[in-house]
């Protein structure tokens, strides 16, 4: 009979280790997705705030050029968006370039149409491809990745730059 209760004891005991151990991962997993959830944010931060200071002439620029300056401009023959003009090939380039970052923010086709969001998308884009000057950012803005070596993209960069020289 004493065997049997010390049996049963463990048994006790063991389910109780494993009922712990469930609550210790379900306890450590909340942690390990609330770390993700302040990288994701935080890295969402980095690509919004590293140039967005020393870079609004430009995107002021590129906002009256694309737009001038109406965030409801919609060019239909290009789905081209907004008040810097975006389509969708930009989005979906943004939200590959967020997810290979390991960000689950991702914009919608919708988010165009807002200028703050539309100047966060420019931002991680010229992040990302390290356009680190006026004219590979116009160029590239309007050529896509390889617009600074595109003959195509000197109209467009000479509109811009008479527009930052005014």
């Amino acid at each position: 009979g004493i065997c049997i209760f010390g049996l049963i004891d463990y048994e006790d005991q063991i389910i109780e280790l494993q009922n712990k151990s469930i609550k210790d991962r379900l306890y450590y997993q909340y942690q390990l997705d609330s770390l993700r959830s302040e990288i994701d944010c935080l890295q969402q931060y980095q690509y919004q705030d590293d140039i967005v200071e020393s870079h609004d002439d430009i995107i002021n620029a590129l906002i009256q050029i694309e737009s001038s300056g109406n965030d409801r401009a919609h060019t239909i023959s290009e789905d081209a968006v907004g008040c810097l003009q975006i389509r969708r090939t930009m989005v979906r380039d943004v939200n590959r370039i967020l997810k290979r970052h390991g960000s689950r923010e991702m914009y919608k086709l919708k988010d165009r149409w807002d200028r703050e969001k539309s100047i966060e998308m420019f931002n991680i884009y010229t992040n990302h491809y390290k356009l680190n000057t006026p004219e590979k950012m116009a160029r590239c803005w309007n050529g896509g990745p390889q617009g600074a070596s595109k003959t195509a993209t000197i109209v467009y960069w000479n509109k811009v730059k008479n527009h930052l020289d005014s």
